[in-house]
């Protein structure tokens, strides 16, 4: 069975760089047609995809996020890893990371064959 679990700290300071790891267990990063996805749900507000890393370390990131974000992985602990830089209180949001089979945002994290962590809650605030 595929599990996902998002680790890392609960509170960031504003302009500084949220970093959070995925270890995934039932499943290898580098298996051929997986993508190793961060989405974020802030509070009143629906998922927000950031992006993704395949398994060919190949990376895709939203626009409205992509000058502050980073998505690298660790093979060798078969992590992945999300950065968010110059963080502001408007990234506070429940963070999950997911696998999906396709690389295509929301619907690829929803479809079948998805499997998602349990989420983190991430509080940006000084």
């Amino acid at each position: 069975q595929v599990q996902l679990q998002e680790s890392g700290p609960g509170l960031v300071k504003p302009s500084q760089t949220l970093s959070l790891t995925c270890t995934v267990s039932g499943d290898s990063i580098t298996t051929a047609y997986r993508y190793w996805t961060w989405i974020r749900q802030p509070p009143g507000k629906g998922l927000e995809w950031i992006g993704n890393i395949g398994a060919s370390a190949s990376t895709y990131y939203s626009p409205s996020l992509k000058s502050r974000t980073s998505i690298s992985r660790d093979t060798s602990k078969n992590q992945f890893t999300l950065q968010l830089s110059s963080v502001t209180p408007e990234d506070s949001a429940v963070y999950y990371c997911a696998r999906s089979l396709f690389s295509g945002a929301i619907a690829a994290a929803l479809a079948p064959g998805a499997y998602w962590g349990q989420g983190t809650q991430v509080t940006v605030s000084s």
